[in-house]
């Protein structure tokens, strides 16, 4: 989570300058702050973190009024207090000071009830505060007066909803912020819940029928390492001390264990440097751009994944459409949020230089781009050439959801199915391996 740092410093005529920057930590604080005194060229004197602080207030009655206050310094605090009658306070900084991120289904709820009310014609201000008195998450709740308090003061909604993208996340922020400026803000407030159920599934359909199966195969692999490297030989060495002969695939299965007992550590090794190296990469922005490429070119899946981003895509481009300020914001904030790094290289480094630079129109940009398929093209030429655009990227957006819903529920049962399969071999092959040792029969003494 971010917190705020002010620094405080000297112009180089001796005149006092103070800031407040967000940052994620003190080193970035620090760094950044000094950005800033080399470019203004001040001589940095403090900085200060915003931290909690907790007071104890006495009175008359002998009940103690309790809270918690966030300030710079100690002083401040007592400064309030004083100021609405409260001097004799007892005050000490939290020394726990942890701020866990909102569960999304907070922030969801908090979007849902905002568009409802707004819809019932109540004053945002109203609602932010009624919001914030229910919200049971102390770091929604905060945040919601912080915003109430900033925007009462006459900021800028982009402004102060961009500074809590790590709350709410950087596209529903941005879209909160842009609402501030829409003329019908339920209507951005209801197609921003919308993104965020949308981007919710399309994780969980991802995890469902990649990520799942992938663990699912690891954790077999790993009992029957385990199986065949510990418990299997403990058995089977038994006959082999006595001199009996084993079976065929007892024998075979013990030669395996034996190699494997020998060799698992460059094997292991094998097979985890090169998955830890291509995780690494795979956070790069060109390894990110690779990763995504490569997901929508996956047989069965690849083209579910491709069209559940170019939903998103246009779900966001139709949200932003009206309210941005030109096309290009537009398809900025509609690349990010798809949630495809290789569908948002392939927008801004040639759809959006194509459209600045040649004034080319938004097809044939997006068409050079080639992260859409034709069908998509051509329902969204269609919008252009009847002048409804909107309209286009609300049913392209539609018609994908529906495709995608139902097309993805199918493949992950199919999978689950050859997934069930899978282990029933494996149990079926470990049971077989291990009941042909009861086929083995001892000499009997003395003979």
């Amino acid at each position: 989570m971010l917190k705020e740092y002010r620094y405080q410093g000297r112009t180089a005529s001796g005149k006092t300058a103070q800031g407040v920057i967000t940052a994620g930590n003190g080193f970035i604080a620090k760094k950044m702050i000094n950005e800033i005194a080399e470019k203004h060229q001040l001589n940095i004197i403090s900085i200060t973190p915003k931290r909690t602080f907790l007071y104890t207030i006495p009175t008359a009655n002998g009940k103690a009024i309790k809270g918690k206050q966030e300030a710079y310094t100690k002083q401040e605090v007592a400064q309030a207090l004083s100021n609405i009658g409260y001097g004799k306070a007892k005050i000490q900084p939290s020394l726990l000071e942890f701020k866990m991120k909102p569960p999304f289904t907070s922030i969801l709820m908090f979007i849902n009830l905002s568009s409802f009310m707004l819809k019932e014609k109540l004053s945002y201000d109203r609602i932010l505060r009624m919001l914030a008195d229910e919200e049971t998450n102390p770091t929604l709740k905060q945040t919601l007066k912080k915003i109430e308090s900033e925007l009462k003061k006459g900021k800028e909604g982009t402004e102060v909803f961009a500074r809590y993208a790590d709350v709410f996340g950087k596209f529903p922020a941005y879209m909160l912020g842009l609402a501030t400026k829409s003329g019908n803000m339920s209507e951005v407030y209801d197609a921003t819940a919308k993104f965020m159920q949308r981007d919710m599934e399309y994780r969980k359909s991802l995890k469902q029928a990649i990520m799942m199966p992938m663990v699912i195969v690891v954790i077999m692999m790993l009992v029957v390492a385990y199986y065949i490297m510990d418990i299997f030989p403990s058995t089977a060495n038994l006959f082999v001390n006595m001199g009996i002969d084993l079976p065929p695939m007892t024998k075979q299965t013990l030669d395996v264990s034996n190699f494997l007992g020998a060799n698992w550590w460059w094997m292991a090794l094998l097979i985890i440097i090169p998955i830890g190296v291509v995780l690494t990469w795979w956070k790069t922005p060109k390894g990110s751009v690779w990763r995504d490429h490569f997901l929508i070119k996956l047989p069965a899946i690849g083209h579910l994944l491709h069209k559940s981003s170019i939903e998103i895509f246009f779900r966001v481009f139709a949200a932003v459409y009206s309210g941005a300020e030109n096309n290009i914001d537009t398809l900025t904030a509609s690349a990010e949020a798809c949630r495809n790094a290789y569908i948002e290289k392939g927008i801004k480094e040639i759809a959006i230089p194509l459209m600045l630079k040649e004034g080319m129109s938004l097809v044939p940009a997006l068409s050079r781009a080639d992260v859409f398929n034709h069908g998509t093209l051509s329902r969204l030429k269609t919008g252009t050439e009847t002048g409804n655009v909107l309209q286009s990227a609300k049913q392209i957006s539609t018609f994908y959801e529906k495709e995608t819903t139902y097309k993805m529920g199918a493949l992950i049962e199919s999978i689950q199915l050859y997934i069930n399969l899978f282990i029933a071999v494996v149990i079926t092959w470990l049971t077989v391996v291990s009941s042909e040792i009861a086929t083995v029969n001892p000499p009997t003494p003395g003979m």
